[in-house]
């Protein structure tokens, strides 16, 4: 899949990061969707659908866990990048929680967005069963 047949989906209440993001997937050539929370998240995904879902673990409304698991039961072959900058240092990892409710992979915030490009375009050129 070209970057040009793309669609990723960003979830994450930072406005700032969201912006970011958007714009480096753009540059790529990907077309972008944006949310602020998880239920408005979801509501895109289930009107537009996405071929990339990016999601922030700690949002108002929906929290990030329960967005991958609504995502997973409505759309199982959905391909999940979990993100987070909170919980690393705390007696719980949330990235690893994220796994196991789903996420096709984890990032820990603050990232370089080479390393997010790269696992998208990884996650695009994955048979759509996996």
């Amino acid at each position: 899949m070209t970057p040009s047949d793309a669609r990723i989906l960003v979830i994450d209440d930072d406005a700032t990061l969201r912006s970011a993001v958007r714009r480096i997937l753009e540059r790529a050539g990907y077309d972008v969707l944006e949310a602020g929370d998880g239920d408005a998240g979801l509501r895109l995904h289930q009107e537009q659908g996405a071929d990339v879902v990016i999601v922030d673990i700690f949002m108002p409304e929906r929290d990030g866990l329960e967005l991958i698991r609504d995502l997973r039961a409505t759309s199982p072959q959905a391909k999940i990048i979990a993100m987070s900058g909170g919980g690393r240092s705390g007696k719980i990892d949330l990235l690893k929680d994220a796994a196991v409710f789903g996420a096709s992979r984890t990032l820990w915030k603050p990232f370089e967005m080479t390393e997010l490009l790269a696992m998208v375009r990884e996650l695009l050129q994955q048979d759509p069963a996996r």
